[in-house]
């Protein structure tokens, strides 16, 4: 059983991949590059706009926009497992929440509550074993239903995400990137007041 935070982590993990390859690429350090815009009717032919409307209306299709093909069957397995997890945990809310009810109502003929496994390890009849049993279920149905709107929040999260990473690669989409900056820096000693002092010598080539 994955837990609603545990399960929050894997999807960020997921979201951080999506933009790795924009943030990647505006990494002037560690790619030695430097970013030159192109002409302006280019930038006008490729939209930022429309990329952010065509992942609103369909995620996935901003990021085809942009050519960025292989993030569509990511955004379709975060959304695919997202969606599996929140009605997995909806299920099992329910059928706590009706175990609970059953329990509570006072009226015999409603037992959902025995088919569930934990009702094995509780005598009923007793007072005070059902009203651990009693205090198990409500825990248990709350823990379900937080998992669930957690993942509904993580959902809306997800589907935020995917329309900002379409608008952030189509305003890269223009740029070129050519190689005449480099920066390089390296480990150096200095002399100063007669000692010798550790450094880094960093280089600017044009």
């Amino acid at each position: 059983m994955i837990k609603g935070k545990n399960f929050l982590k894997y999807c960020i993990i997921l979201l951080f991949i999506l933009l790795g390859s924009n943030l990647k690429a505006q990494t002037i350090l560690s790619d030695s590059t430097t970013i030159h815009a192109l002409p302006k009717n280019a930038e006008e032919i490729h939209s930022p706009k429309k990329a952010a409307i065509y992942s609103a209306i369909l995620p996935g299709w901003g990021q085809a926009y942009n050519k960025k093909y292989w993030k569509i069957p990511l955004i379709y397995v975060g959304f695919g497992t997202i969606g599996y997890f929140i009605g997995w945990n909806n299920k099992n809310y329910k059928v706590l929440k009706l175990a609970y009810s059953d329990l509570t109502d006072g009226d015999d003929s409603t037992n959902s509550y025995l088919d569930l496994d934990a009702a094995k390890y509780y005598n009923l009849d007793n007072p005070d074993e059902r009203n651990k049993f009693k205090n198990g279920l409500n825990k248990q149905q709350n823990y379900y239903r937080r998992n669930r709107d957690l993942l509904i929040i993580s959902m809306v999260g997800f589907y935020g995400l995917n329309i900002i990473d379409a608008s952030v690669d189509a305003h890269l989409f223009d740029f070129d990137i050519s190689e005449d900056l480099s920066f390089n820096w390296q480990p150096s000693m200095l002399t100063v007041d007669d000692q010798l002092v550790y450094g880094f010598n960093c280089t600017f080539k044009f």
